[in-house]
């Protein structure tokens, strides 16, 4: 069986008296689209720092492409081909699309007229083709996504870790996005998303991790996750798992509830 591409062994993860990450271990296969959901405050962002070098885990090992890089500097991880976005993009607002994508660019190419090239091959990737002389500061919310996604794109990541890159976007937008998410993967990055739109886990996702308290809860794919008991009651609170299968009998029945 091939070593999966990234491995996580024991992590956790305090802040004071704060268990953030609780002993967290998962595999994610090379070629995956996979996803980590779970409700605010579950510790979803926390463990993206852990994996990619933002934060240091007080116990557990992070592997990833073979080497042990548990604490290693994000840079780094880069070089070795793990990139992740943020879910509060920060573009250079003064510089234009291409520029800003030029920016991950440069970590693999030296050049800036190659930088600039390639820039233009990521735009056209996610959608900015169009938009790529535009200063960043006048792209709209879902341009700015875009932009985040090119720049970590630009990278020639191995491993892309997106952290709710559908948060703040209108049902349409979302829908417009998430093709070029599928078509990433399908181009061969591996990706791993952290996602609170249910409709995308739903359609992308091949195998979905869930995080509650700092703690995984439950795992498969979308459709075993999203009828586990554990992870309807992290939702949507304690007793709620109960009460719909009450109501969903009744209903087949032709009670009412």
């Amino acid at each position: 069986m091939a070593e999966p591409l990234l491995a996580l062994n024991g992590i956790s993860r305090s802040f004071g008296g704060l268990k953030a990450v609780q002993n967290v271990s998962l595999a994610v296969s090379e070629g995956s689209l996979s996803a980590l959901i779970g409700p605010n405050g579950a510790g979803k962002t926390t463990l993206f720092a852990l994996m990619s070098g933002f934060l240091k885990p007080d116990t557990g090992i992070v592997r990833f492409a073979g080497q042990d890089i548990t604490g290693r500097e994000p840079h780094r991880n880069a070089l070795l081909g793990m990139t992740r976005t943020f879910q509060i993009v920060k573009p250079f607002a003064a510089q234009t699309v291409r520029e800003n994508i030029a920016v991950g660019a440069h970590l693999h190419v030296r050049g800036r007229g190659a930088a600039l090239q390639r820039a233009e091959e990521v735009a056209a990737r996610v959608g900015l083709a169009a938009q790529l002389d535009k200063p960043a500061s006048d792209l709209t919310v879902a341009g700015r996504k875009r932009l985040e996604l090119a720049r970590a794109l630009a990278t020639q990541p191995r491993l892309l870790l997106l952290d709710e890159v559908l948060a703040g976007l209108n049902p349409q937008e979302i829908a417009e996005m998430m093709p070029v998410v599928r078509g990433i993967a399908d181009g061969g990055v591996t990706v791993l998303m952290i996602e609170h739109v249910m409709q995308a886990v739903m359609n992308l996702a091949e195998h979905v991790w869930v995080l509650a308290q700092g703690q995984l809860i439950a795992e498969g794919n979308p459709a075993q996750v999203t009828s586990n008991d554990k992870v309807v009651e992290a939702y949507l609170g304690h007793g709620t798992a109960a009460r719909l299968r009450k109501a969903a009998g009744s209903a087949s029945q032709g009670v009412p509830a």
